[in-house]
């Protein structure tokens, strides 16, 4: 038997172009697909986000036999399974007779670890190959950041656009001539709209056996299985591409901060955990999208605002994750400690916002960003709890949500747990602006006008509370200076009745 390269294909490296295969020979290669309970379990990730990573990749390696590899694919109920990557790359290299490992980088420190110990542990060269799939190199990222006090997205962004020439004229000036139109995007809709629907994919036998499969050993995990609705192919993650662009795209820009009661999608994409596993390539659907505002069938704010978040936002918290290190994980600047509500796990608070924010991820594994920045985390920041323990919950139950791109976001965007690397402020606010880009105080329980009181919105007495008990560290904030003002302007009866009525509330919880 001629000697053959190892290629470990893992479950976010679902694309054809990955650099791991690019100039192999498939008649010299063993591709090797791991279904692991390690990954499953580091945390409890939600049932249908496990279920549509499994799905993607038993899809995925039919694809690539389909196109002439050698696929070794050990499923997670296999008796012998190991139940690791390391575990299995070792039975792995006993099955064939390998003389190299090649495999592209992996997005996690903590699977980068692993990966760094196999040329030790199995005394085979190992080769890690740079992800492709994105624009800037950790060394770009790196470059840019050197020497620099503030390491704030908008100006990395406007790299990324220079270097891709995506809505940028043939002197790097950008359309329109400003860079950002996120002034413009701030619309709150009505719930008379007709909205466009994302594709509800119906499960075909691989996945129904994946869904049984799900139900059976992860049945403590959070989240429901009923309704199931992601593509679990290239073709299928596609047709909901086309179905964004034709549909919803021309009005997501308006109305991508907006929230309805019963209105999970709106008008967003639902392409995120496409991207993140693979399935779709990030700079190719940029470039529809550039084309389409090129074309005049799209307005510029709303594609500068979704091209920004795919060039500029998700590139940008990608250099943070790999820039700040392992350690990044277990920062906590403002040093909050209380436990995660347990609502958080079952929807079941009379907040409507929150109830409807996280019966969705129950039901969904998903939520759209202003959901997870000013509902969810914005509750999670001013009520102090630990942003470990939300950043746990966030990667569970998220189908898009792998560490690299869920850690920044929620410990240094959404709770301000690295002091500012990322934000320039914390991202704290009262019922009012939750009133402002919604509908859902209207049949709340609570009154969103009120400050304080049984029936009071408790974001409100939460925010002051939050502002009061970590003014020494934030009131040279300059962003909190007129928030400050207003606090140090109240009586002190005032100011003592928010802070009690804060505390009755956390109590409760």
């Amino acid at each position: 038997m001629s000697k053959k390269t190892l290629i470990p294909i893992l479950g976010d490296q679902l694309s054809h172009n990955i650099s791991s295969l690019s100039d192999q020979d498939p008649d010299d290669c063993i591709l090797l697909m791991m279904e692991v309970d390690s990954e499953a379990t580091y945390v409890k990730h939600h049932k249908a986000k496990i279920a549509y990573i499994l799905s993607a990749m038993r899809h995925h390696a039919q694809a690539l036999r389909e196109r002439g590899w050698t696929v070794d694919y050990v499923k997670l109920d296999a008796p012998d399974n190991s139940g690791s990557f390391s575990g299995e790359v070792a039975r792995a290299t006993k099955r064939y007779d390998i003389d190299a490992i090649r495999i592209t980088e992996a997005g996690e420190w903590r699977v980068m670890a692993m990966i760094e110990n196999w040329q030790g542990q199995f005394d085979i060269p190992v080769t890690v190959c740079a992800d492709n799939r994105f624009i800037a190199t950790h060394q770009e990222f790196n470059d840019w950041a050197e020497g620099k006090k503030q390491l704030r997205m908008e100006f990395f962004y406007r790299e990324m656009r220079r270097k891709t020439g995506l809505l940028v004229d043939e002197h790097g000036k950008p359309e329109g001539g400003k860079w950002n139109y996120d002034a413009e995007n701030r619309k709150p809709a009505q719930a008379d709209l007709m909205m466009p629907r994302p594709i509800h994919f119906r499960p075909n036998p691989i996945t129904r056996e994946v869904l049984d499969l799900v139900a059976k050993l992860f049945s403590d995990h959070p989240g429901s299985l009923d309704q199931f609705h992601f593509a679990v192919t290239h073709e299928e993650a596609l047709r909901q591409r086309r179905q964004f662009l034709d549909h919803a795209l021309a009005q997501f820009g308006d109305y991508q901060d907006a929230m309805l009661t019963g209105e999970p999608f709106l008008w967003h994409s639902i392409l995120s955990p496409y991207l993140n596993s693979g399935l779709l390539d990030p700079l190719d659907l940029c470039q529809d999208v550039a084309d389409l505002y090129a074309a005049d069938k799209i307005p510029l704010n709303a594609a500068e605002g979704f091209i920004r978040q795919i060039i500029g936002w998700r590139e940008y918290v990608r250099g943070i994750y790999w820039r700040e290190g392992p350690d990044y994980v277990h920062r906590n600047f403002l040093e909050a400690k209380r436990p995660l509500p347990d609502f958080y796990y079952t929807g079941d608070t009379d907040m409507l916002c929150l109830s409807e924010a996280i019966g969705q991820t129950l039901d969904l594994a998903y939520a759209h960003h202003i959901q997870r920045l000013m509902i969810t985390g914005n509750f999670a920041l001013i009520a102090g709890v630990d942003p470990h323990a939300v950043h746990e919950w966030y990667l569970e139950v998220y189908a898009d949500a792998y560490e690299w791109v869920e850690l920044p976001n929620t410990l240094g965007m959404s709770q301000y747990g690295d002091g500012g690397i990322i934000a320039s402020k914390p991202y704290a606010s009262s019922g009012n602006y939750i009133n402002k880009m919604s509908d859902h105080c209207g049949t709340c329980r609570y009154d969103v006008k009120k400050r304080t009181g049984e029936d009071a919105c408790p974001f409100n007495a939460l925010y002051w509370d939050f502002l009061a008990r970590n003014e020494d560290v934030l009131k040279d904030n300059n962003r909190l200076a007129m928030p400050y003002r207003t606090w140090n302007r109240m009586e002190p009866d005032v100011r003592r009745d928010l802070r009690d009525s804060a505390m009755t509330f956390l109590e409760r919880l």
